[in-house]
């Protein structure tokens, strides 16, 4: 009897053996997007130490910092009223020598179209229904930009409720697969707007209003579910470049009862 081989998906090479770093447009600093920049940070120092090329970020949010995002997000009190987006990179770039950008406009099909604005990797910290949709619209146009070496390749799609969420992987279009012996391969992992697009329309009309307060916002997202899913979700990219293939194309957590369910690669 044959054992049934593992479904997997084979990196890009494009992220293996990159000869320029390796772009990523981040969007949203907010409670996940900033602690997802603190891993990539560690990612791409990590990535050149290994003799990789490294990661070149762009965080893109048009949010200043306000009382209401200290504590839970990464920003001190001195850095109320600077943008989100400015505050991280400058402390990015300081620390680590980086020349990472931050944008401090919404990202849009204008500036995506723009060749130094797009990326192999896109990655997605919004808690807004429709920028999820209009990031995948924009994504979908890959073939309008031509062959370049930050052609899109994959999105990373992180959100969460108060104390539940899910990230998940998605290739933009087909990956091209080699040929393996030993796992069953798939070039395509669908996007989040397409396998749970009915989902997010249900929830498109729920608050989404600023809060005012660290209290108010706690009551809208528990203290530890952004760090958790940037940590687990950060790992999953991880792997992409480190291990080359996965299993796994997201997850859900729930932290009220430190429950975690694999996406597995189908």
């Amino acid at each position: 009897m044959m054992n049934k081989k593992n479904t997997v998906h084979f990196t890009d090479n494009s992220l293996i053996s990159p000869t320029n770093p390796v772009s990523v447009n981040l969007i949203g600093a907010g409670g996940t997007g900033s602690k997802v920049l603190t891993s990539l940070i560690e990612m791409n120092h990590s990535l050149i130490e290994l003799g990789h090329a490294g990661l070149q970020v762009s965080l893109w949010d048009d949010d200043v910092i306000t009382g209401a995002n200290l504590g839970r997000q990464r920003f001190a009190e001195c850095e109320t009223g600077l943008y989100k987006s400015v505050a991280l990179i400058n402390r990015a770039n300081r620390w680590s020598g980086t020349n990472w950008k931050a944008q401090t406009v919404k990202f849009s099909k204008d500036n995506f179209m723009r060749l130094e604005e797009r990326s192999v990797v896109t990655i997605t910290c919004v808690d807004n229904v429709r920028t999820r949709f209009d990031v995948g619209e924009i994504l979908n146009k890959k073939s309008d930009y031509g062959n370049y070496n930050n052609e899109p390749k994959y999105w990373l799609d992180f959100g969460n409720s108060k104390d539940t969420g899910q990230v998940l992987l998605s290739t933009v279009g087909d990956i091209k697969q080699p040929n393996s012996e030993k796992y069953e391969t798939v070039s395509n992992l669908p996007y989040v707007t397409e396998e749970f697009g009915e989902l997010l329309k249900q929830s498109e009309y729920e608050d989404d209003m600023p809060s005012c307060s660290l209290a108010q916002a706690l009551e809208k997202q528990d203290l530890y579910i952004n760090s958790a899913l940037a940590q687990m979700g950060s790992s999953l990219l991880w792997g992409l470049f480190r291990n080359g293939l996965t299993e796994n194309r997201g997850f859900f957590l729930n932290l009220k009862n430190f429950h975690s369910q694999p996406i597995k690669v189908a």
